[in-house]
């Protein structure tokens, strides 16, 4: 059996979620049911470029493609790693390589948990934790950890020029769509809302955070409500399609609420025995 991934069949080009701010897109498609899940990074061409995350190795080609037809490598100034997960630190190597003139954005944590996968050139690493902000020439950027997150290493990223923030894998949600999908919800706001709210409940409990059951409800609303304060007009997250206008309201209402929300149990070995007899059979 070949360990060597396949390209995905499912091609979307870049969104602009904001002027000079795109989010690049994978897709990876659900086993076994008609959705499927984004994996989305960012470029942002402002006064010093940046590159939010980089993409799985999967996606390489594609990815490569899409980050550098929006922007000479040669003048990006900075890469944004959000944490080390292999769907965000894919092309990270190459990325680097590509881009002499780019300082790292991450951090001590995100640099000893993943040192062992990574040379990094600390000389060009800028280490930032939450709060902390950075010029890029036309636009301050603050790093901002998200409310949930599955890494000590995460951080996100708020544009204080556009009001994009990169919230990483909070507000992940999958899409209706699977195998033969012609076409993929872009924004939320194309999702029903029912869907929506059962989607990022799903994720945020079976694939992201577990812990939620543990957390004081009042507590996680408080770090919740710091995101209202924030000036944030629009969510791009790395695996949901872009929250925008009203709906960023309604994102963070659906987040306060996770803690006390019912979820249904993540699929098991009898799913994945009715997968394989379902694949055997064709």
């Amino acid at each position: 059996m070949s360990n060597v991934l396949s390209e995905p069949t499912y091609r979307q080009d870049p969104t602009e979620v904001a002027p000079g701010t795109y989010v690049i897109h994978e897709v990876q498609h659900a086993l076994g049911q008609p959705l499927s899940v984004y994996i989305n990074s960012a470029v942002i061409q402002a006064g010093e470029p940046i590159l939010i995350d980089t993409g799985s190795r999967r996606n390489h080609r594609n990815w490569l493609e899409d980050a550098f037809t929006l922007v000479d490598p040669e003048e990006v100034r900075w890469v944004f790693i959000s944490h080390e997960d292999a769907d965000h630190v894919g092309n990270l190597d190459e990325v680097m390589a590509a881009c002499p003139n780019a300082s790292l954005v991450c951090s001590w944590a995100l640099t000893e948990r993943h040192t062992n996968a990574f040379d990094f050139p600390l000389e060009r690493c800028r280490w930032m934790d939450d709060g902390v902000t950075f010029d890029a020439g036309d636009r301050q950027m603050t790093v901002v950890r998200p409310p949930l997150y599955d890494s000590p290493t995460t951080r996100g990223l708020l544009d204080t020029k556009t009001g994009v923030y990169w919230a990483v894998d909070s507000f992940a949600t999958p899409v209706p769509g699977g195998e033969g999908a012609q076409k993929l919800a872009r924004d939320v706001s194309e999702l029903d809302e029912e869907f929506w709210t059962h989607g990022m409940t799903m994720f945020a409990f079976n694939a992201l955070a577990p812990w939620l059951r543990l957390v004081d409800e009042d507590r996680f609303g408080t770090e919740v409500d710091r995101f209202s304060k924030l000036g944030i007009s629009t969510i791009i997250s790395a695996h949901s399609p872009a929250i925008t206008g009203d709906s960023v309201d309604d994102a963070l209402a659906k987040m306060r609420a996770l803690p006390s929300a019912v979820c249904p149990p993540a699929p098991d070995q009898a799913v994945l025995d009715l997968i394989l007899a379902a694949t055997q059979a064709t």
